[in-house]
């Protein structure tokens, strides 16, 4: 028996996407992005800070989306 994989996110009450993490994966992931997004910024100039401040954001929001109970999708208040 295989027990599915908690999620590491909560949806949006209201709009689309993720809420605050519910894990400690989802904070880890969001400290990691936070030190990566610093680094870049003071460590890195021109267009490879672009790029990686870019990566960084994409893959943690392919995470978080792939890591949302419920996954994302547009929510009015009253549909969880």
């Amino acid at each position: 028996m295989t027990r599915a994989p908690k999620p590491w996110f909560a949806p949006k009450r209201f709009g689309y996407g993720a809420g605050l993490p519910i894990s400690w994966q989802g904070w880890v992931l969001l400290a990691a992005l936070f030190a990566g997004l610093v680094g870049a910024i003071t460590l890195l100039d021109g267009t490879m800070r672009a790029v990686v401040v870019t990566g960084l954001v994409v893959a943690t929001v392919i995470i978080a989306a792939a890591k949302t109970e419920g996954g994302w999708r547009w929510r009015s208040g009253s549909n969880p």
